[in-house]
């Protein structure tokens, strides 16, 4: 049997820590910056982590 791919784009995106639990950054941040408050953008430079319910799924796709 091959062995498993991971998902690029995942792996790229997805990041595990020590302890086994998965940062990511947070959305919204790309464009239409005008708009959005200093400290809204401010908050949405800070990684975060990936909630328990798609920690599995997240897992499975960055998997070497």
């Amino acid at each position: 049997m091959p062995k498993m791919k991971s998902n690029r784009g995942a792996a790229k995106t997805f990041r595990v820590t020590g302890s086994g639990k998965i940062k990511r950054n947070k959305a919204f941040k790309s464009h239409i910056l005008t708009k959005k408050s200093t400290k809204t953008k401010r908050n949405l430079r800070k990684a975060t982590l990936v909630a328990e319910s798609d920690a599995k799924r997240v897992k499975i796709m960055i998997q070497k």
